[in-house]
């Protein structure tokens, strides 16, 4: 894509705050015209940055009617950004399936339901580029983060393949997986209890300060937004991108070579299982 940014709209879900925000405010300077997301736009009067849409990932309807307002306007959507998700913690076996179920759906189902509401409108163009938000942790199954991992693996994984079914249309497809970045996921978390006389009491409780801990001293999430810029610059982006400490993408390196069973026991180490 060329330097010339002026007439690029770029479509975010989840934008009203976190990486989504900061990824919308970069793009905005840089001459795109942003569009981010939000399940209640209403809630953000004073917002000013960028358009804000009403749009639920979970809610087809609301999926497709933002689709078309943006083609209405602007009869293109160059870039969409699937940022919205949601973390999830507990143990497995104490997590309502509904809330299981409730994750997938907002980190997994959301983002293929709105890439495929902007696909038809980027086949016509000739042109576009989707870029997944993933996690580092979609690399490796996290204690107490099992679903979280998963949803976000589902979703890495689903690029890998979709990318070479959209080749032949000029669509370029990525993850960008960040690592622990100073946003509010934490608050908007879903937390299992903590349950008295659980069998997971004390370890889960242990990991669960230790996660917060990750998240408050994270990154910035404008290191992000600089990474989406670079991609919608780069005519044909890489397959996986990961943002984040040097630490956190060493453990994909070290899962890659280190045997199953001591990639395990040093994350148990880290976890203090």
């Amino acid at each position: 894509m060329s330097a010339n940014h002026s007439n690029k709209v770029v479509l975010i879900t989840g934008g009203s705050s976190g990486i989504g925000k900061s990824i919308g405010l970069y793009l905005t300077e840089k001459g795109f015209i942003v569009y981010g997301t939000s399940r209640n736009p209403d809630r953000f009067k004073d917002f000013k940055d960028f358009t804000l849409l009403q749009l639920d990932v979970s809610d087809t309807q609301s999926i497709v009617s933002a689709v078309e307002i943006i083609k209405q306007k602007h009869g293109h959507l160059d870039i969409l950004v699937n940022n919205a998700g949601a973390g999830i913690t507990g143990p497995i076996e104490e997590i309502p399936e509904e809330e299981i179920v409730r994750n997938f759906t907002t980190n997994y189902f959301g983002p293929i339901n709105v890439t495929k509401a902007v696909l038809p409108l980027m086949r016509e163009q000739g042109s576009g580029v989707v870029i997944n938000i993933t996690s580092i942790a979609a690399y490796m199954g996290l204690p107490y983060r099992g679903i979280y991992s998963a949803s976000k693996a589902a979703l890495e994984m689903t690029t890998e393949a979709w990318r070479m079914e959209l080749k032949s249309f000029n669509i370029e497809m990525t993850n960008i997986a960040p690592g622990d970045f100073a946003t509010n996921i934490a608050a908007g978390r879903y937390h299992a209890p903590v349950i008295e006389g659980s069998p997971y009491e004390k370890p889960y409780g242990d990991t669960l300060r230790l996660m917060d801990d990750h998240v408050d001293s994270g990154g910035d999430p404008l290191e992000m937004a600089k990474t989406v810029y670079n991609v919608i610059n780069t005519s044909r982006p890489k397959v996986h991108y990961k943002v984040g400490a040097f630490m956190q993408k060493f453990s994909i390196v070290l899962k890659r070579i280190l045997p199953d069973r001591a990639y395990e026991k040093l994350l148990m180490n880290h976890y203090k299982l």
